[in-house]
């Protein structure tokens, strides 16, 4: 098991090649999807999904408070002791382990433990944005737990989560929370022009495409981190709806890119790992990524940012 304390001068940014832990990745994928369902069979709607989605924590990933009846509970993925911990405002508490299992099994423990804190939950009972979409109850395919792949993959989080927040602070408009999202396995931040945006064309697999209207209602300029895309994962921007020249805009640094097949630019996470500042080479993908979309889409900017601000 992986617990070192994370202060340790030279820590930061870890190594983790997506080809080595893959297996887990994907059954991890799995776990999120139901405690994220979970969210979203309690949660209150917000738009654009934000109701639906995790965050990064000291220790894992975790819900925030859901409300239930007249209480709350929450649920974290403790990437230290590798436990899934379900805590109720009623003072009870409830773990799952995190190991080698099927999603099947995972499945049944973790509505087992809710039923036990009396916290009556139905979810949709299949993955989404996945092809196949394998149902949790008879998924015994994706069995694999690596608890130091699970751990770096949170210690990655970790930096783009605290990079995010500085990015994010920079904005006046509406702009997202810097939350995960379970169904791309992703952490996002984004920010809205305000204006509406035309309906979304859909088509994202095992996800109605109402889903995908309401998650891109306006214009927006999107950015985050995910495990794949590159070698050792990648930070990505995209704006919807993407306006002309937005693929062919300079963007910084060196080592992004604009990716035809993805629809977005992507900065490999090894080139923020080995450069010599990592938090400046994030920062200027993601403020010169989102200046291409501001700039070629007429945002106001004026209105929009902090810098820009009287």
């Amino acid at each position: 098991m992986v617990n070192e304390p994370e202060s340790v001068p030279g820590r930061a940014w870890p190594s983790l090649r997506a080809s080595d832990w893959s297996a887990t990745r994907d059954t991890l994928h799995m776990w999120l999807q139901i405690v994220g369902k979970v969210r979203l069979a309690h949660a209150p709607m917000i738009n654009h999904w934000w109701q639906t989605t995790l965050y990064v924590t000291p220790r894992g990933l975790g819900t925030s408070s859901i409300p239930y009846r007249h209480s709350v509970f929450d649920a974290e993925f403790d990437f230290f002791e590798h436990i899934l911990r379900i805590r109720s405002s009623d003072g009870r508490s409830r773990s799952v382990p995190l190991v080698a299992q099927t999603v099947a099994e995972f499945y049944s423990r973790t509505l087992g433990a809710l039923e036990e804190l009396g916290i009556r939950t139905r979810i949709q009972g299949a993955p989404n944005e996945v092809d196949p979409a394998i149902p949790f109850a008879r998924d015994h395919e994706h069995n694999t737990y690596d608890a130091e792949a699970a751990h770096l993959f949170w210690r990655q989080l970790v930096e783009a989560d605290r990079v995010l927040q500085q990015f994010r602070g920079d904005f006046l408009g509406k702009v997202s929370p810097v939350h995960f999202f379970w169904g791309a396995m992703d952490l996002a931040c984004t920010r809205f022009s305000g204006r509406p945006a035309p309906p979304h064309p859909g088509g994202i697999p095992n996800c109605p495409d109402r889903v995908m209207t309401e998650a891109y209602s306006h214009e927006l300029s999107s950015c985050g981190f995910w495990p794949g895309g590159a070698d050792e994962g990648a930070f990505y921007s995209y704006a919807y709806p993407a306006p002309d020249g937005f693929s062919e805009h300079p963007v910084r640094p060196d080592a992004a890119y604009y990716s035809a097949d993805l629809g977005e630019f992507l900065l490999p996470y090894e080139a923020v790992r080995t450069a010599a500042d990592p938090d400046a080479e994030v920062l200027q993908f993601l403020r010169s990524t989102y200046e291409a979309a501001a700039e070629l889409g007429g945002w106001d900017r004026n209105s929009l940012e902090r810098s820009h601000a009287g």
